[in-house]
């Protein structure tokens, strides 16, 4: 999924006035992926995960270690950075879901894999470093 599959509709179904906090993030992300690719790749070559995950948020969340922080960036999205194997030991992701995650994996070099966290829910996305 990305994030334009998350906006879609939207000019349909708010105000014109209104904007989706979707579009925030694309603008945040835009300004935030050189250092999210820079922590992934990290993450892979020393080991600590084959399945980095970042969490965007705008509220307080107990997944994961602080990265990008939205008050001291200036900006409208908090990033936190955490695994698979995290998400496993917290039961975000069930055993019998793990083959199912890491097949629709996207490659870490190419894609973010975020977990976006809004208040009507939360979801997987992968938004390109391109």
């Amino acid at each position: 999924m990305n994030i334009e599959d998350l906006m879609a509709g939207d000019a349909k179904e708010q105000n014109p006035q209104q904007h989706s906090p979707l579009k925030s993030l694309k603008m945040d992300l835009d300004f935030y992926k050189e250092s999210i690719k820079e922590v992934s790749t990290e993450m892979i070559s020393e080991g600590y995960t084959l399945y980095p995950i970042f969490i965007a948020h705008q509220h307080e969340v107990s997944v994961g270690e602080l990265l990008l922080d939205k008050d001291e960036l200036n900006t409208q999205w908090t990033i936190n950075v955490s695994s698979l194997e995290e998400f496993m030991e917290r039961g975000l992701v069930q055993e019998e879901r793990k083959t199912y995650f890491i097949k629709n994996y996207k490659p870490a070099a190419d894609y973010i894999c975020l977990f976006v966290i809004v208040p009507e829910g939360a979801n997987f996305v992968f938004y390109p470093y391109a």
